[in-house]
């Protein structure tokens, strides 16, 4: 009989306080996850005002000697500049306080220096908040890295609710899109034997299905959306903590997204502000895609869409059609190893152009 070697390896966040006005609590959460009171605060020029000013306050109040860095973008330079104030200044705790961008800078200098990290979203656009990856820009386009699950998550619903409601419609399509992803997983597990669990796909499917669920409560201006919203994105992320790779919550859908981010910007709509698609956007849309391709229950999907207020057509999404068409043909480009329903060599272009028809998303 062979000798059982598996090993593995799951990191999940200590504590996660997630309720209105929660932000007053940041001192007593660093006090009980951190041995030390040399903190770095991390944030940009606009969460800087949202919430890091105060959080500073807050913790100097309570004896903390605290830094504060502010980040202009989240690239490999903005982290390396992070993780050198971290090594020259004994820093014992990091707090991101931010969106996606910041969030991934902290938690990436963090995973790097060996630090405890805090991760305090002021917007919820995807399921980033607590999960063990950062998206970095490079000099070649984005890039994903391993990182450490934040060792804790505080966000405020109060703070939260205030960011634009497209950010959270957005942070919503992009669960929804884990049904999808797991069909996908399971679909390479079945037929290249890739390493497949169960349980990171149920933690995954739970989190998409409680905004299914809940989308006729998530609405612009009310508080209890985010806390749904919320909720679910740590879901979410803790899937992929347990899966030890984001199998759970990216499958086709985000090789599309990578795909169109790679092909450029959108295009500027008739009587409306030029706004670049977000992540979780187009991932939305590529999920009602995928799950057509899939035989699932597109329709559904493209319903929750619509009632949460996520686009669902390249006109909504300020996509151009030729644009849609060229990244589902070329989707396949982004992570070749990664087996999905678009197979090795992905659609032709007759087909992307049926399959995005049928689905009204052109």
């Amino acid at each position: 009989m062979r000798r059982f070697t598996k090993s593995k390896m799951m990191v999940f966040p200590r504590e996660i306080i997630v309720g209105h006005k929660t932000i007053s609590q940041v001192a007593d959460l660093c006090n009980r996850i951190s041995r030390g009171n040399n903190a770095l605060v991390v944030y940009d020029k606009k969460t800087k005002k949202i919430a890091g000013t105060k959080i500073v306050k807050i913790l100097k109040k309570n004896e903390y000697t605290v830094s504060e860095k502010q980040i202009s973008s989240p690239s490999i330079n903005q982290v390396n500049s992070v993780i050198n104030f971290v090594a020259e200044n004994d820093i014992e705790i990091l707090l991101g306080v931010g969106g996606g961008s910041v969030i991934d800078v902290g938690k990436f200098a963090a995973h790097e220096t060996s630090r405890s990290f805090v991760s305090i979203p002021t917007c919820a656009s995807h399921d980033g908040i607590a999960s063990p990856r950062a998206s970095l820009k490079h000099r070649k386009g984005n890039v994903s890295k391993n990182a450490s699950s934040p060792l804790a998550v505080l966000a405020d619903t109060e703070i939260i609710n205030k960011a634009p409601y497209r950010m959270l419609a957005a942070g919503c399509a992009d669960v929804i899109s884990n049904i999808p992803a797991v069909m996908d997983w399971n679909l390479a597990h079945r037929l290249k034997h890739e390493e497949y669990s169960s349980h990171a796909a149920v933690l995954a499917e739970t989190a998409a299905q409680l905004i299914i669920e809940h989308a006729g409560e998530i609405k612009p201006d009310v508080e209890k959306s985010v806390w749904f919203a919320v909720k679910a994105m740590i879901v979410s992320g803790v899937a992929m903590s347990v899966a030890g790779s984001t199998r759970p919550a990216s499958g086709a859908e985000h090789m599309f997204s990578h795909m169109l981010d790679h092909l450029g910007p959108g295009i500027m709509l008739k009587g409306r502000r030029k706004q670049l698609p977000l992540h979780g956007e187009q991932c939305g849309i590529g999920a009602v895609m995928m799950m057509y391709l899939h035989g699932g229950d597109w329709k559904l999907m493209q319903e929750t869409l619509q009632k949460i207020g996520a686009p669902t057509t390249s006109e909504e999404l300020g996509i151009s059609k030729k644009k849609i068409i060229e990244a589902l043909v070329r989707a396949t480009e982004i992570r070749p190893e990664r087996y999905t329903i678009l197979g090795e060599h992905g659609l032709t272009k007759e087909a992307a152009r049926t399959l995005a028809k049928k689905t009204g998303v052109i």
